[in-house]
C-alpha cells in the first residue's frame, strides 16, 4: 500500500511485508534479480547492497573507512537497509507490527531523530538517507492519524505491508 493506504496490491512491483519475508529473500525471488551475499544484481548488473542490524557497520560502513563512533554516540540497528547505487541513497526500512497498544506506538515518533542519526553516519560518504516504516494494518486505526501525519511532516515515509520497488529506485521486473 502507498502512504494513506491506497493501492499497492501487486507484489511483483513491490515488497510485501508480513513479518515473514525480508528484503534479501524478496529480491532473490524476483525475475531478473540475484543476491550474492549482500550485493543485489539485476540482470547481472550490481544495483544495490543490502544490510541488516550489525551488517550496517561490518559490511557497509567499516569497509568504506567509516568509524561509527566518530559520527554518532550509539549504534542504530536497522531491520533492513539497502543502498541503491543509481540514486546514491540508503533506505532504512523499519518494520513495525502491533496487535495491542504498546511501546511501538511511541517508537513511531522517533523517525525524525533516527533519520538524522543515519544522516550523520552517511554524511562522510555523501550518501542520501531515506527512512521508511512498513506498518501492519493495526496502524490504520484513526488514533494513529496524527502520528502518521507527523512521519510525513518530518520527511520520513510509511507504507502498509508494502513498499514499491520504484520508490527505492530499483528496476521493476516486467509482469507476466
Amino acid at each position: 500500500m502507498i502512504t494513506g493506504g491506497v493501492g499497492g496490491a501487486n507484489t511483483k512491483t513491490g515488497l510485501a511485508y508480513e513479518g515473514k519475508v525480508d528484503l534479501k529473500t524478496f529480491l532473490s525471488q524476483q525475475s531478473g534479480y540475484r543476491v550474492d551475499g549482500s550485493i543485489v544484481f539485476y540482470h547481472d548488473e550490481e544495483v544495490a547492497q543490502i544490510f541488516k542490524k550489525h551488517e550496517l557497520y561490518s559490511q557497509f560502513l567499516a569497509p568504506r573507512g567509516i568509524d561509527w563512533k566518530k559520527c554518532i554516540s550509539s549504534q542504530l540497528l536497522p531491520d533492513n537497509g539497502i543502498y541503491v547505487i543509481i540514486n546514491n541513497t540508503v533506505f532504512i526500512i523499519e518494520v513495525k507490527t502491533q496487535n495491542t497498544t504498546g511501546s511501538v506506538d511511541e517508537k513511531l515518533q522517533t523517525c525524525d531523530f533516527k533519520k538524522k542519526q543515519y544522516q550523520k553516519l552517511f554524511f562522510p560518504l555523501n550518501i542520501e538517507v531515506q527512512f521508511t516504516y512498513i506498518l501492519d494494518d493495526w496502524f490504520r486505526q484513526p488514533k494513529y492519524k496524527d502520528v502518521l501525519d507527523y512521519i510525513i511532516s518530518v520527511g520520513c515515509q510509511y507504507y502498509f505491508q508494502y513498499i514499491p520497488l520504484q520508490k527505492l529506485g530499483l528496476p521493476v521486473p516486467p509482469t507476466a
